[in-house]
């Protein structure tokens, strides 16, 4: 809007203006329309905001607002204001229209006549004199007007004069995608040609159609027409020319209609909205910010917002030096619902392309852009910046689910295509076919459906009628795949990564082509292993070698075949103590050779290593079917598996499984195939690949110090007393290595030099035996270190125990007769059966009898004791004690002042601590058993049961 009508106003005057704002003789409506425009180009806060409109309006309404409750919103300020506002021009107009005494003979005219009751400078009166009485009478006399001296009206109602009450105008205007505020001032910069009979605008004046109207859009009928675009079609073949508006970039720039497969952004309920912060800006960033926002208003893609989220705003530079906004969505894409629909996997989206020769690639121009937000959701796209507050009419990048909803857009627009001869990734569509007469047509209709849901197409970025086309990093030629030569010429330039993250970037960009690869994960290894955060980031030569053999791997990739369903696989597989490996091939048409399709590796779990060797080339077989069973599933013809494990070609007529076989044997089923023995010494591609995984070596220890700066090193005379101990007691031969035993007549020393020596200074066991075993080593090093330092005067007397103090454990006293004590418990949770939930259990600690209560819901106190009566002491009498839990019903005063009321204890479990009530707590366990036996088909008929537990 800003770009279409040249406001070119700073904040600064944005602000100014916002401050000098004042109601007038206008309405609070009004009022509030000029007040939000202006507020949504500034960074006040609300509070602020509120501030300045209060200051706008005029005394009686803030008066009136003094009286009312203060608005905690500058929403709920500005519809108090309004509601005041409007309630004083009722009053007002009711005043107006009340008629006044007038003279006899003027009895038909209403309203009030009298010139008095008119304003003294009235618009039309201005710079005339006053009419005199004798004008005055013959103008009534003739039935005039007293304003305008025309017969037909009274002067209350005459046309030219300005209304002393609100009224209405209607005008009929063109519709207009860009949003437009009608007032006085914007009619005399624009000037409209209006046709007041007609309520229509027939044009606009000859400078605002210059100028205002050169990049807006226009409305749908009038004499003001477009100017053509022109579209640049040096690249598109001539045939499709007639077609040429599916290249336009002005139409792309449009906002787009909205669709069943608008961006919808659900929130996960009771979520928090997050909040975000706004980024600081340098001034070329600044620069490009507002140009964006301009560009985007104009395009109408964003719109002023008051919406409470505002994610922040920044930059990122591009290859070329230029910026590219950023929103940072982070916060609402935690919240947002995930949108499940799938993309298409690598893998399965050049299957389609078999024993094709002509391709055309298309790329879509403003891909995201060309779906709406779903209508109600745009507030939650709002992004915060140091010129205002947007969201988005389109859906932005950065969002979670942004993916999903234009796959599922494309993938609705070319459904009948795809598969056929059509393959697309997002924005990324493949055209193929076999003949070029066919790719004629399959470009026309791809096309043509295009246009026909308003996308458009980059022509620029297009590729048409090539035998040979690149496709998300790939290079596809008769029918084969190979790696993008550019992708990997990228890669042999890589520079040594000198960083973790740098080596990260570099793995991450190189497994993308691992299929071309040979070994890629044994020739990686070093490099994998520098990835990891435990252990420290040193570049060693075997990383250097590591890097650069990937490099020159990726420069000599071989070409691997398409796998053609139509023909048979062969599947070869092996398995070694750290890894698993396989090869998929296939024989080719022109020179009847096995060429390789896919390389699969994997390194093997603790779990899977600890494996038997029957089952680790079992589990390689079923690891490789599942890597490409999209290729093997359903296949024409049974693959043959070779496998250097001879057992495994008895798999389909074993009769004795363990369950891990039968369970993999289960998903074998799905598959036809032939498993083939191959000795190892054939088996070397698969071979290769599963050895590829060896156990990381520890790297050598290196000196901190250069030798030329020890002087010697030191010597304890304990070690001397060993060794001459050993010449009398030498001792077992099977010891740790590098390790002194030591004989039964030193082993004393060595344990007070180690626990009371100058450099120990009294530490505990483990410490005391921890520096024994630097040096010397005994069967019973810890017995020994234990009862020595267990009877250290020294630290007996100095050290204080840190231990709680044990308490004196005691169980409870046996009762003398039956149900003198009693214990109590609930048990809770179960479902409902005839209206019970709970039960209550009441053993006898003496005869170990009980009573189970079934209960509707857990009873009060009082409830409780309701209970014992009727199912206890009326038939056992009152017991002297009841031991129960630390429950609500058992600790209040209503319970105890029961208890006493009939001379009973009250004895209470220790807290967190069930044991105390051990009794009730094994009845409970075998109560549950018993109903869990009874009641497994029909739980809910457990009350049923219950007297026969």
């Amino acid at each position: 809007f800003t770009q279409t009508f040249g406001s070119v106003e700073s904040v600064s005057d944005i602000r100014r203006k916002l401050i000098n704002l004042s109601q007038g003789r206008r309405s609070v409506a009004d009022l509030a329309v000029d007040f939000r425009i202006l507020a949504a180009r500034t960074t006040w806060d609300e509070d602020a905001l509120m501030g300045v409109f209060t200051e706008a309006l005029n005394d009686r309404i803030r008066n009136q607002l003094a009286l009312c409750p203060e608005p905690k919103s500058l929403a709920e300020l500005i519809r108090l204001a309004m509601s005041i506002d409007k309630r004083h021009r009722e009053m007002r107009r009711v005043e107006l229209v009340t008629p006044l005494p007038v003279p006899e003979h003027y009895s038909g005219a209403r309203g009030r006549s009298t010139p008095e009751l008119l304003p003294k400078d009235e618009p039309m009166q201005m710079g005339r004199a006053k009419l005199t009485q004798e004008e005055k009478e013959h103008r009534r006399k003739m039935g005039l007007c007293l304003y305008c001296g025309i017969a037909g009206h009274v002067v209350n109602n005459c046309p030219s004069l300005v209304k002393g009450h609100a009224h209405r105008r209607f005008l009929s205007a063109f519709r207009f995608q860009s949003p437009l505020v009608l007032g006085h001032s914007w009619l005399v910069r624009h000037n409209p040609i209006l046709d007041w009979r007609e309520n229509k605008i027939i044009g606009w004046g000859p400078e605002c159609s210059q100028l205002c109207l050169r990049s807006a859009a226009l409305p749908s009928r009038g004499p003001v027409n477009p100017p053509a675009e022109n579209i640049d079609l040096a690249t598109v073949p001539q045939v499709y020319h007639d077609l040429k508006l599916v290249f336009s970039k002005d139409r792309a720039s449009s906002l787009p209609p909205h669709r069943p497969f608008d961006c919808a952004i659900d929130l996960l309920p009771g979520a928090p909205l997050p909040s975000s912060r706004l980024y600081q800006l340098s001034k070329p960033e600044r620069e490009s910010m507002e140009e964006y926002i301009q560009d985007c208003l104009a395009a109408g893609t964003i719109r002023p917002s008051s919406s409470p989220l505002g994610a922040g705003f920044f930059f990122v530079p591009k290859k070329d030096g230029s910026l590219r906004p950023c929103i940072d969505y982070r916060g609402l894409n935690q919240i947002t619902v995930k949108n499940k629909y799938p993309l298409p996997l690598l893998s399965s989206t050049f299957e389609p392309v078999q024993d094709s020769t002509i391709f055309t690639r298309l790329d879509l121009r403003n891909a995201y852009h060309l779906v709406r937000v779903k209508e109600g959701d745009e507030w939650k796209t709002a992004f915060k910046t140091p010129v205002g507050h947007f969201e988005y009419l389109v859906m932005p990048f950065g969002l979670t689910n942004a993916p999903a909803v234009f796959q599922s857009l494309v993938n609705s627009v070319l459904g009948d295509f795809l598969n056929r001869f059509v393959t697309v990734y997002l924005d990324d569509i493949l055209i193929f076919s076999k003949t070029p007469e066919q790719h004629v047509r399959h470009v026309r209709a791809v096309l043509q459906r295009l246009l026909e849901n308003r996308l458009y197409v980059k022509a620029e970025k297009c590729e048409f009628h090539v035998p040979t086309v690149k496709f998300l990093g790939f290079v596809i030629e008769g029918g084969r795949l190979r790696a993008d030569p550019e992708k990997v010429q990228a890669v042999t330039k890589w520079p040594t990564p000198t960083t973790r993250k740098q080596l990260q970037r570099f793995l991450g960009f190189a497994n993308f082509y691992r299929r071309f690869i040979r070994n890629f994960s044994q020739i990686a290894a070093p490099l994998t292993q520098l990835t990891s955060i435990n252990r420290a980031f040193v570049w060693s030569p075997e990383a250097e070698s590591a890097f650069q053999v990937l490099k020159k791997r990726f420069a000599d990739a071989p070409i691997l075949h398409r796998p053609d369903p139509q023909r048979r696989f062969t599947l070869e597989v092996d398995a070694s103590d750290t890894g698993v490996g396989a090869v998929l091939s296939q024989v080719a048409e022109e020179d009847k050779r096995l060429h390789p399709c896919a390389f699969f590796s994997r390194r093997l779990t603790p779990t899977e290593s600890r494996y038997d060797v029957g089952d680790r080339e079992l589990l390689a077989v079923k690891l490789a079917i599942e890597e490409w069973r999209h290729w093997l599933e359903g296949a024409e013809q049974p693959f043959i598996i070779w496998t250097d494990h001879k057992n495994l070609i008895y798999l389909k007529e074993a009769k004795r499984l363990n369950p891990r076989q039968y369970r993999w044997s289960l998903f074998f089923s799905r598959f036809n195939f032939l498993i083939s023995y191959r000795p190892g010494t054939k088996n070397t591609k698969p071979d290769a690949l599963s050895r590829q995984y060896a156990p990381d070596r520890d790297n050598p220890p290196s000196t901190i110090l250069p030798s030329n700066c020890v002087v010697g090193s030191v010597t304890w005379e304990i070690r001397e007393q060993v060794l001459e101990a050993l010449k009398t007691d030498p001792g077992p031969d099977n010891g740790p290595p590098g390790k002194l035993f030591v004989p039964q007549s030193v082993r004393g020393k060595v344990i007070h030099w180690a626990h009371a020596g100058r450099f120990s200074l009294h530490p505990g066991v483990a410490r005391t035996v921890a520096l024994i075993k630097r040096t010397f080593w005994w069967p019973s090093i810890f017995k020994d270190a234990k009862d020595y330092v267990s009877g250290c005067h020294t630290c007996s007397q100095h050290k204080g125990d840190h231990r709680l103090p044990a308490g004196l454990l005691q169980p409870l006293p046996t009762p003398s007769r039956p149900w003198s004590h009693i214990a109590l418990d609930f048990v809770c949770g179960l479902p409902i059966s005839h209206g019970f939930t709970s039960i209550l259990t009441i053993v006898d600690r003496f005869s170990k009898a009980c009573h189970l209560v079934p209960l509707k819901s857990l009873p009060s106190s009082a409830g409780t004791a309701q209970l014992l009566v009727k199912h206890v002491f009326r038939l056992h009498g009152i017991p002297e004690e009841i031991l129960s839990d630390r429950g609500p019903q058992f600790v209040s005063q209503v319970w105890k002042e029961f208890a006493e009321a009939l001379g009973a204890k009250v004895a209470l479990t220790s807290g967190h601590h069930p044991q105390t009530n051990g009794q009730c707590e094994r009845m409970n366990q075998e109560l549950g058993a018993m109903l869990r036996c009874v009641c497994s088909i029909h739980p809910s008929s457990w009350s049923t049961h219950l007297p026969w537990v």
